[in-house]
């Protein structure tokens, strides 16, 4: 009952921890303008980087905006991580494998969900039931297959390169290492515990036994439930935690282009900010931390 309930609450506390850096991040101040372009909302410009400043006064004027091309420049990035692969294609192959991997463990997870619930109302999940049964059983048992191998293949290879690459090796603190180690040995530990039974019967019923309270621990599996708490809860305020600053580096500072106009909500932002007092933390002969700098 307690892997159970810890397993609860470990999710919870991903949730929590994940929207409590939303609000962290939407309470941060106005950003520096610097109106970077291509911005894929402009309507018919986004294809060659034009803006609505193009037009004579075009203040005057309303903005023509494509939220159409918006979503799918946010797919080409959440989907396929293309600035990765346009700007570092030999890094992409190992980040991709390994975000690939992720989403189809994800898909994984739910039907391993749904199977659990499934069988717990009496209908197993077996390919010879019903043709929706073996498309679940199906289902699992690719997704699992693939988002193990190719996650592992992916986080390992990430850690050889950062430890092997002159360059890369630079730029890696120790928590990158540890991140890469966490993930690597929650993977592997869940390859022990989930994949000896490639059809992931033994793997449903674990989950209902984590669904019901009622998990029969093992050795092999109280470690990789621990680990992949800690997993849950340590990644929203991570590094790894860049899944909820996306949509604000992209569109809050990346794509933000809204005219600052008088009296529009862009100007009040901008006096907010300028009214703020900074606050400094570090010293340096030409920084004034209590007067304003001397002329």
């Amino acid at each position: 009952m307690i892997l159970g309930l810890s397993f609860y609450m470990a999710v919870i506390l991903f949730i929590g921890l994940s929207v409590y850096q939303v609000i962290k991040f939407a309470k941060m101040p106005l950003h520096g303008r610097m109106e970077l372009y291509p911005v894929p909302q402009e309507k018919g410009r986004h294809t060659y980087g034009g803006s609505y400043m193009e037009e004579p006064e075009w203040w005057r004027k309303s903005r023509q905006i494509s939220k159409a091309a918006e979503i799918t420049d946010m797919l080409k990035e959440m989907l396929f991580i293309k600035k990765l692969f346009d700007n570092h294609r030999s890094l992409w192959w190992l980040s991709y494998s390994f975000h690939l991997g992720i989403y189809v463990l994800i898909i994984w997870t739910i039907l391993l969900i749904i199977g659990a619930l499934t069988e717990l109302s009496g209908i197993p999940v077996s390919a010879s039931v019903s043709f929706w049964m073996a498309l679940l059983y199906y289902l699992t048992v690719v997704t699992g297959i693939i988002g193990f191998t190719i996650t592992t293949v992916g986080v390992f290879l990430l850690l050889v390169r950062r430890i092997f690459d002159p360059v890369l090796k630079k730029y890696t603190t120790p928590q990158e290492y540890f991140n890469l180690l966490l993930l690597l040995a929650t993977l592997l530990t869940g390859i022990v515990v989930w994949t000896p039974d490639l059809s992931f019967a033994s793997a449903r019923q674990i989950m209902a036994q984590i669904l019901t309270l009622s998990v029969i621990p093992n050795v092999m599996l109280v470690i990789h439930l621990v680990l992949a708490e800690v997993m849950f809860i340590y990644i929203p305020p991570s590094k790894m935690g860049h899944y909820v600053g996306k949509y604000f580096t992209y569109h809050k500072i990346l794509w933000d282009n809204e005219p600052n106009l008088a009296g529009s909500p862009v100007e009040s932002r901008v006096k907010a900010a300028l009214a703020t007092q900074a606050k400094t933390s570090w010293g340096a002969s030409h920084i004034q931390t209590s007067q304003a700098p001397e002329a």
